[in-house]
């Protein structure tokens, strides 16, 4: 993965996303998940072609399951 993309986790989602000043994005993937496996390269070019400009996040909906719910 690459070092612009951000794992975030249940319990640092309001501080790192929520709570950040500017644009964030979240990609919600799960292992299984077949076109998150597609997506994922794209998430991290944008990662690294906005570093500094936007912030970018991963979240394993299976391992944080009260922030994938409410989102």
């Amino acid at each position: 993965m690459s070092e612009n993309v951000l794992n975030v986790s249940d319990g640092d989602f309001t501080e790192e996303v929520e709570g950040s000043s500017g644009l964030a994005i979240v990609d919600f993937w799960a292992e299984w998940c077949g076109p998150c496996r597609m997506v994922a390269p794209i998430v991290e070019q944008l990662a690294t072609e906005y570093a500094g400009q936007v912030k970018v996040t991963k979240l394993d909906v299976d391992a944080n399951p009260r922030t994938a719910a409410a989102s």
